[in-house]
C-alpha cells in the first residue's frame, strides 16, 4: 500500500468518525463561527489539521529548511515527552525524517511562548532519553526545535533565524553538535516560499492559499460538515480537558494551603474523594 493511500484511509477513519457520530451530537454553533475563523497559525486547529498528514508536516519541513529531497517516515501532533525528573512537555508536532533527524514544530502567537530558554528545554528533552544505558554519544540523532511565531519575535526583518551553537575562538566554527533551533517570522511577507507558507498559515480561507496540499487539508476541516464536525467534537473534549486542568490546579492550591478538609477540598473542586486523595502526595 502507498503512503498516499494509507494516509488517506487514516484521514477517512478519522472523519468516518465524526460522520457516524453526527445524529448524537448537535454541532456548537459558537465552535462553527470559531472553526470559520481558524487558522493554521491557531494550534488547535493546526495540530488537528496535521494529525495523520505526514505529508503536510514534510512540506512544511521541505520549505523551512530548503531541503526538497527530505522525507518524513514518523510524525505525531500533541506529542507528549516526559522528562524523569522535572516538567514534560508536549510537542505541537514531532517529526522524523528517513535520514534519522527528529524535529519539534511549535506554533507561538505570542512572543513570551517562544523565549530561548523553552527552545533549550524542548531541545534538551528530545536528547534526554534517546540513548539506552551505555551506548555511544555518536549515535545521538541531529534535532530541530522549530518555532513558528506570528510575529518576528527577534526584530531583524527576516524570514527565518537559524541558530547553531558555535565555536567563538575558531571564527565561529560550527560546534556540529546536531542541535539546531529555527524561528520562522510569520508576519514575513515575502515572496519566497517561506512568505508564502507563512501567508498560508495566517490565512482563515482555504481557496486563498498557495499550497495546494495544505489547502486541501485545511478545506477538510472548514469546508466539510464531516470535517466541521470532528473539529467540534475535538474543541468540546479540549475544554472539558480545560476544566479538568483547573479543577486539578485549584485542588493542589486547596492542598497546599492545608485549611480545609479532603471531603470539602472535593465539594468545591467537583473532584471526587478517591482524586483528592491521590492528589495529596503530590504536593509538597
Amino acid at each position: 500500500m502507498t503512503r498516499a493511500k494509507h494516509n488517506g484511509r487514516r484521514k477517512a477513519s478519522a472523519l468516518g468518525k465524526a460522520r457516524a457520530g453526527r445524529s448524537a451530537y448537535v454541532m456548537n454553533p459558537e465552535y462553527l463561527a470559531e472553526i470559520e475563523r481558524f487558522r493554521l497559525m491557531d494550534d488547535t486547529f493546526m495540530s488537528k489539521c496535521l494529525e495523520n498528514a505526514p505529508e503536510c508536516i514534510e512540506l512544511i519541513l521541505q520549505i523551512i529548511l530548503g531541503k526538497k529531497d527530505l522525507k518524513v517516515v514518523k510524525s505525531q501532533a500533541e506529542y507528549p515527552i516526559k522528562s524523569l525528573q522535572g516538567r514534560g512537555v508536549r510537542f505541537d508536532v514531532f517529526a522524523r525524517d528517513s535520514k534519522g533527524k527528529e524535529y519539534d514544530i511549535e506554533i507561538q502567537r505570542a512572543k513570551d511562548g517562544a523565549e530561548p530558554k523553552r527552545a533549550r528545554y524542548n531541545s534538551a528533552l528530545m536528547d534526554a532519553n534517546a540513548l539506552k544505558s551505555g551506548e555511544d554519544f555518536g549515535k545521538l540523532r541531529d534535532t530541530y526545535v522549530i518555532f513558528i511565531t506570528e510575529n518576528d519575535v527577534m526584530g531583524g526583518g527576516k524570514d527565518i533565524y537559524q541558530i547553531d551553537r558555535m565555536i567563538r575562538e575558531l571564527d565561529c566554527k560550527a560546534f556540529g553538535d546536531g542541535t539546531h533551533i529555527i524561528y520562522v517570522n510569520g508576519a514575513t511577507r515575502s515572496k519566497s516560499d517561506i512568505g508564502k507558507l507563512m501567508h498560508d498559515f495566517l490565512c482563515s480561507n482555504a481557496a486563498e492559499m498557495y499550497f495546494d496540499l495544505l489547502k486541501r487539508r485545511v478545506s477538510e476541516f472548514k469546508d466539510s460538515e464531516e470535517g466541521r464536525h470532528y473539529m467540534c467534537e475535538a474543541m468540546e473534549r479540549i475544554k472539558a480537558e480545560g476544566k479538568r486542568e483547573n479543577m486539578l490546579a485549584t485542588a493542589k492550591r486547596m492542598l497546599k494551603d492545608g485549611i480545609l478538609a479532603l471531603k470539602d477540598i472535593a465539594r468545591y473542586t467537583g473532584l471526587s474523594l478517591a482524586q483528592v486523595k491521590k492528589l495529596q502526595p503530590t504536593v509538597a
